[in-house]
């Protein structure tokens, strides 16, 4: 039965160097909840104090109402997917995935039907008397997640276990491994560096940087309401442009800009006259627009244009020196040469964002 995982003002160092600093975060039970941040940012240390590898020097770790912050990993009845598949190659897939059954002396009945079960589940029980040089790294992956899933955990932790992987390989599991985890009612914590993963699979994620952690919701609530700067820019591409805040209501603020008057959604707390910046994602910029008037209507030149099948990426200069990226779904005819064209833009107010310097 999955459970839920509270992490209480956590904080780990190594030396002088606090890796991860004051982490307070709860993961509900079934939930699937990434780590996401840059190399270095203190992902993989967390989930590793949460496995029981490393231990915490402040704070603690609750699995429900249960404190776990200093029980040896084995007795926390979490299961764990690593990079590498670490799989034994002289042994089949049934006998690796039976092994932590074993070592636990389950009957050998019931790891027979619990080993089949779980094969069953990543759909590779007519291949249970391969041998894993036998599989593609997709299916190896699936053994790795099957040996996890067997032992029945209340929670899975999972150590970008997609990187090794080709992208076409990354884009069926995907869908896979959310598939899985939510058929096996599990708890998952799964860190990555991979924003599109992510977004994929996450019910809610927590944003890291420097061991700080920045923001925690719903993909849609990080990638459209980020709370900093550092986030828009991490999570999806976005244009940043410097300006002073006019006015404001409860959710709309003008700012003054180099390139004329934005109006933008407010979400936190700015004082009028203050230097703030705006976040604007190429998705949200209309090209060619038939608008006559109204707010956030620009005349802009089109420099050039990036042809990537489904979409085309333009760059659009507007007044100030400033070059807002723009995305065409379904590009029917593409310049390809840099030849300058003059347009009209429009930006609707609701996909702006007003952060903090």
């Amino acid at each position: 039965m999955a459970v839920s995982i509270t992490i209480e003002k956590l904080t780990k160092r190594f030396g002088d160097h606090a890796v991860l600093k004051n982490i307070n975060a709860r993961i509900d039970a079934g939930e699937i909840f990434f780590l996401l941040g840059p190399s270095g940012c203190g992902k993989t240390t967390l989930l590793r104090v949460v496995a029981g590898l490393l231990q915490p020097d402040e704070g603690r770790i609750l699995a429900g109402h249960l404190d776990i912050t200093h029980l040896s990993p084995h007795l926390r009845d979490m299961g764990m997917v690593f990079q590498s598949y670490a799989l034994w190659p002289h042994m089949t897939l049934r006998q690796n995935v039976a092994f932590g059954l074993e070592m636990r002396g389950i009957k050998k009945s019931e790891l027979n039907h619990r080993v089949m079960r779980v094969l069953e589940m990543v759909k590779l029980s007519n291949r249970a008397d391969d041998k894993p040089n036998e599989l593609s790294g997709g299916q190896q992956q699936r053994v790795a997640l099957a040996r996890a899933l067997v032992i029945q955990p209340q929670c899975i932790l999972l150590d970008e276990p997609l990187s090794n992987l080709d992208a076409k390989l990354r884009l069926e599991m995907r869908a896979e491994i959310r598939r899985i985890c939510k058929e096996a009612e599990l708890t998952a914590i799964y860190v990555t560096h991979d924003q599109k993963e992510a977004l994929s699979i996450a019910d809610r994620m927590a944003i890291l940087d420097q061991g700080n952690l920045l923001q925690v919701g719903s993909p849609e609530e990080i990638y459209e309401r980020p709370k900093t700067r550092f986030v828009a820019e991490f999570i999806g591409e976005t244009t940043f442009i410097e300006g002073r805040l006019l006015k404001k209501d409860n959710t709309r603020a003008e700012v003054e800009t180099s390139t004329g008057l934005w109006t933008a959604e407010i979400q936190e707390p700015f004082a009028e006259g203050e230097t703030v910046c705006l976040s604007v994602r190429p998705e949200s910029v209309r090209l060619h627009t038939d608008r006559t008037h109204g707010s956030n209507l620009f005349h802009a030149q089109m420099h050039g244009t990036i042809y990537l099948g489904d979409v085309a990426q333009h760059f659009v200069e507007l007044g100030g020196g400033v070059t807002l990226k723009a995305l065409e779904v379904r590009p029917r005819l593409v310049a390809r040469d840099n030849t300058v064209a003059q347009i009209r833009l429009f930006v609707d107010p609701r996909d702006v964002r007003v952060l903090k310097m």
